[in-house]
């Protein structure tokens, strides 16, 4: 199931599904982790319902926001013409389904067996390496492709220097060093993308053994719009009045997200605890008497 899907989010891409559009419609993953912890017989309050609500919608204002700022069309226009597209919005729907169902199922396995997260981590990627064996030969071509292109060639004292389609802000060449002299950009940034995606996948892991599926994909909101927000620093760009609200609306959410899950909700439990105690405590008293 992990390995499916990674990869039908990757196929999306080849039926007419943009960037943003991509972005968006990931961002309803609390939502349906939310519907699919119902189905599974969880409940939820009021207040953890509206949290959730209003952070998708803060996730939606902000890549709206950034797509913007990045000359990115956020039209259907285009997209929708083509008969490509619904087959992209089905595949997207359900890989959403699939890794709500598979949130939900890796914390019921986390609450029953008391599993190791890097022992998740571990089977969940070896096991998926063999399903890679009928797309070697496009693996092998990828790569092939990667390795021709040239080296950054970075100069130090640039602030920023344009490779392509790319550019890279003068704040990593002190990272990338020399690096970037001797080794094709296409395979450097593959480097790059595995060493900051082994990161993410660890980290994800273990919120996942520490907390609710729901908690995970709220925060996992919460980094992209961190992420969001960091790019348009980085890369030059004015922080938006759409970028600003989305802003507030997923930290406001998140913070009341975190105050219900995190402390009301605990204490209210404590206190039908010591109201239960108390009243099994004074029923065995008179049964003394």
């Amino acid at each position: 199931m992990f390995f499916s899907i990674n990869m039908l989010n990757n196929w999306a891409f080849a039926f007419s599904i943009s960037v943003p559009m991509h972005i968006i419609l990931r961002s309803f993953s609390s939502v349906t982790t939310m519907i699919m912890g119902v189905l599974r017989g969880k409940r939820y309050s009021a207040l953890q319902i509206l949290s959730v609500v209003l952070l998708t919608l803060g996730v939606l204002v902000s890549a709206w926001a950034d797509s913007e700022g990045k000359g990115k069309s956020m039209s259907l226009g285009n997209e929708a013409s083509s008969s490509d597209f619904s087959t992209g919005l089905a595949i997207l729907l359900l890989a959403q389904l699939l890794s709500a169902w598979m949130g939900a199922y890796v914390e019921d396995t986390y609450t029953m067996y008391k599993a190791s997260w890097t022992e998740n981590l571990f089977y969940s990627h070896i096991f998926s390496l063999p399903l890679f064996l009928p797309l070697s030969r496009s693996l092998r071509e990828q790569y092939v492709k990667l390795a021709a292109t040239p080296p950054l060639g970075l100069q130090e004292g640039s602030k920023q220097q344009s490779l392509g389609a790319v550019s890279v802000p003068g704040i990593f060449l002190g990272i990338l060093g020399n690096t970037g002299e001797s080794l094709p950009q296409g395979i450097l940034f593959l480097l790059v993308n595995v060493v900051t995606q082994l990161a993410c996948i660890s980290g994800v892991n273990l919120l996942s053994s520490k907390s609710s599926a729901v908690t995970v994909t709220i925060i996992l909101n919460i980094r992209k719009l961190v992420s969001f927000v960091i790019s348009t620093l980085v890369f030059g760009h004015e922080l938006s009045a759409k970028m600003v609200l989305g802003s507030a609306l997923v930290f406001g959410s998140g913070a009341l997200y975190g105050y219900e899950t995190s402390w009301r909700l605990p204490a209210a439990r404590r206190r039908k605890e010591v109201l239960t105690n108390g009243a099994k405590a004074v029923g065995s008293t008179e049964k003394r008497r």
